[in-house]
């Protein structure tokens, strides 16, 4: 088991998907990177599922791509076939329904701190540290930063990170709106299954509309969304989660969803 490259466990609804190369801080190569895919297609397709938390092994998020693995890719085709394959994986992460909550446990740097990006949640130890590190190695940001990272903290910022490469720590990312939350080392892993938790008891039918909608706003003008809204209430409003929320509400209890 220590030996995979992703490390999956499934309790109270929640899913937690730990990158596993520690010893290289969870640098992305193709077993990951495919192992990582299959893990997220796993949660996605599991009822039992309510809530996906994607974290790192031992003192790291990821620091991104594995620049050993990268130098063997001497054939363009196999380079951007990777490429694109690990873009794919922030794809996966936008365009599931279910609620995905990135546990940065320490650096993440590059298509690692893309990632974490992906995610509808970020909660951070205040010892974590992000990196747009590309133009170090003389590359440019991948795994969706391009897509991603304007749209959170503008261009102008987006621009700066992206340039300079310099290492932000987590207050900074917080302040960015890059982060949701911080919490101390020791206490990061019950921060994020107290809110894993919260999620996984919501209502998923409504989470994922409200997810799907969020995603695409930015390019949609408001005739579209008030489209979109008008839709999405219709269906969540003939769900049974719906009526046991207004059930609950009206009797003062908390509500039990299902996901019908």
């Amino acid at each position: 088991m220590a030996n995979q490259p992703v490390l999956v466990t499934i309790d109270g609804g929640i899913a937690t998907v730990a990158l596993n190369r520690p010893e290289v801080l969870n640098a992305l190569n193709r077993d990951l990177v495919d192992s990582l895919a299959a893990a997220l297609r796993a949660a996605e397709a599991d009822p039992a599922v309510r809530c996906i938390i994607l974290t790192g092994s031992g003192k790291a998020f990821s620091a991104g791509g594995d620049l050993a693995f990268l130098a063997t890719l001497t054939d363009k085709t196999a380079f951007r076939r990777f490429i694109k394959d690990t873009g794919q994986l922030a794809a996966l992460i936008i365009n599931l329904e279910k609620p995905v909550i990135a546990m940065v446990n320490g650096v993440a740097a590059g298509a690692g701190f893309n990632l974490a990006l992906a995610c509808d949640l970020v909660i951070a130890a205040r010892t974590a540290r992000f990196a747009q590190s590309f133009a170090k190695v003389g590359l440019v940001p991948d795994c969706g930063g391009l897509y991603l990272l304007p749209r959170l903290v503008g261009p102008h910022k987006a621009k700066e990170l992206m340039f300079t490469a310099d290492i932000i720590d987590a207050d900074t990312a917080l302040g960015l709106g890059l982060v949701n939350r911080l919490a101390d080392p020791a206490d990061l892993a019950a921060v994020t299954g107290e809110l894993a938790a919260r999620l996984a008891a919501g209502p998923p039918v409504a989470l994922g509309c409200m997810k799907k909608i969020i995603g695409r706003s930015l390019d949609l003008d408001l005739d579209a969304v008030l489209e979109y809204e008008a839709d999405l209430q219709t269906i969540c409003a003939g769900t049974e989660d719906c009526r046991e929320g207004i059930a609950a509400f009206q009797q003062k209890r908390p509500p039990v969803f299902t996901g019908k």
